[in-house]
């Protein structure tokens, strides 16, 4: 069979259904991209594609993200007419991420290729991660945005014959008459490698810190740092923990940019302005920077408690491959992470909006080994249970076989 990836950004969401079907040496596995942010999957062949302009100087601020989305999915078609042409490669299955525009035309060019869709998000200017904030006033103009912005979602909804999406919580988001019929299967996580090392040790060693005579270690990680991950609630209540416990140390990974929302200003980061604001010991706060794999294994099997924080928004993998890797998490309580996360059954959840409620419950975890490692057992058998990579891969290959015909 020969199956055809759809991303952007490769390898994204499908690396590891796309590296499992290569494996099985019984598919032409092909992966569309635009840019390419991780090594090459051993049997994926990759092309790539280039789209034409940016948007329109100057396009009404409504429809830029459309405009977008139009010339991502020109781009795709361009694409995958140059696979037949240059290596007579043509799908029996398009599986593609319709968050960009990718999946837009597709049906225009393979007719009779059955198209799956994976769905991320779909926006709402009430009731999810708009307008969080009580002083996040939601002016007119921010709605009919925030409405066009569902423009080539909805247009993608129509054209493709299966959707599907991680989260119970992100599939609530879609309207009523695609909800019906859109599947939730998880990405998966790899429980193999996301697991607990009893005494695992925090060494960076290309940062030259050596953090394993600490027996506090509190760690945060997002992509960016930004109000939509909690960055300036996790900061305030790092001012509040260290206060307290002056054995206790900090370590945050990521990198000093705005993934999700706002930038704080044009020419200052929200990372600069909780350094601007001060009141921590800043010799027991490390900011590692964005990590490999194996450290990134290492900060969550090392953490003595790991702090997740999200608005209602997608859940990051963080979380979940956290749990699997045996930490005792402190999570906001939002309805992303109450989906995976039971308050004291296998995390501990936190009032998001209230800094004292998060480093109340970080120092609650501090203060009682047996609650840490009981919640940290239950979290690794919740991952198990529910989001388990062969588990997951073994429902979106059904997923395939059943869309074609």
């Amino acid at each position: 069979m020969n199956i055809l990836f759809l991303h952007p950004n490769y390898p994204g969401q499908f690396l590891q259904l796309a590296l499992y079907l290569a494996t099985l040496n019984r598919h032409n596995v092909v992966y569309l991209s635009r840019d390419e942010n991780g090594s090459k999957l051993p049997g994926v062949q990759v092309a790539k594609y280039k789209i034409s302009r940016e948007a329109t100087k100057g396009v009404h601020h409504y429809i830029k993200l459309a405009e977008e989305a139009v010339l991502e999915g020109q781009a795709v078609i361009k694409g995958i007419d140059a696979l037949r042409r240059q290596i007579n490669f043509v799908p029996d299955v398009v599986v593609g991420h319709s968050g960009w525009g990718s999946t837009l035309y597709v049906k225009d060019v393979l007719p009779n290729v059955p198209l799956i869709g994976y769905f991320e998000w779909y926006y709402h200017s009430i009731g999810s991660d708009v307008s969080y904030w009580p002083d996040e006033k939601v002016e007119i103009d921010d709605m009919c945005r925030v409405r066009t912005i569902n423009a080539h979602h909805l247009l993608s909804l129509q054209a493709c014959d299966v959707h599907y999406t991680p989260t119970e919580w992100q599939k609530a988001q879609f309207p009523e008459m695609y909800r019906k019929d859109m599947k939730v299967i998880h990405e998966g996580v790899e429980t193999d490698f996301y697991k607990p090392m009893i005494g695992r040790k925090m060494i960076f060693e290309r940062l030259k810190l050596n953090l394993s005579d600490c027996d506090e270690i509190v760690t945060y990680l997002s992509r960016g740092f930004e109000p939509y991950r909690g960055f300036p609630q996790f900061m305030e209540a790092v001012r509040i923990l260290l206060a307290r416990r002056p054995k206790c140390h900090v370590v945050i990974a990521g990198t000093d940019k705005t993934c999700y929302g706002t930038q704080y200003s044009d020419n200052k980061t929200w990372k600069q302005l909780e350094e601007e604001k001060g009141g921590y010991d800043k010799n027991r706060v490390h900011f590692v920077g964005h990590l490999s794999r194996d450290e990134y294994l290492m900060l969550i099997q090392a953490s003595t408690v790991h702090v997740y924080l999200t608005r209602p928004f997608v859940l990051s993998w963080s979380c979940l491959e956290s749990m699997a890797a045996g930490c005792c998490l402190v999570a906001s309580n939002t309805p992303p992470v109450v989906e995976a996360v039971e308050d004291g059954v296998n995390g501990l959840l936190a009032n998001f909006r209230h800094p004292e409620h998060i480093a109340y419950r970080i120092e609650e975890a501090l203060d009682d080994a047996p609650l840490r490692a009981r919640l940290g057992k239950a979290a690794r058998e919740s991952i198990i249970d529910k989001f388990d990579l062969k588990d997951c891969i073994r429902k979106q290959i059904d997923m395939i076989y059943g869309a074609l015909k």
